[in-house]
């Protein structure tokens, strides 16, 4: 797949999606796994939503 998330958008997701997650282990709370999607969006450079809205935060067309 091509790769449609910037670095800057990248950055952001690892550390929101980490933060969820630590949030979730912390309070012992199922919605910590939410943290899981902008985690694995933000580690794999897709958003799968990106896709139909023709959106793409990368900067240049690669």
């Amino acid at each position: 797949m091509k790769s449609n998330v910037g670095s800057i958008d990248r950055l952001l997701r690892i550390i929101v999606g980490l933060i969820i997650a630590i949030i979730g282990v912390i309070f012992d709370s199922w919605w910590g796994l939410i943290g899981i999607v902008p985690l694995a969006t933000g580690l794999f450079k897709v958003c799968p939503l990106y896709f139909p809205l023709n959106i793409s935060t990368t900067g240049k067309d690669k």
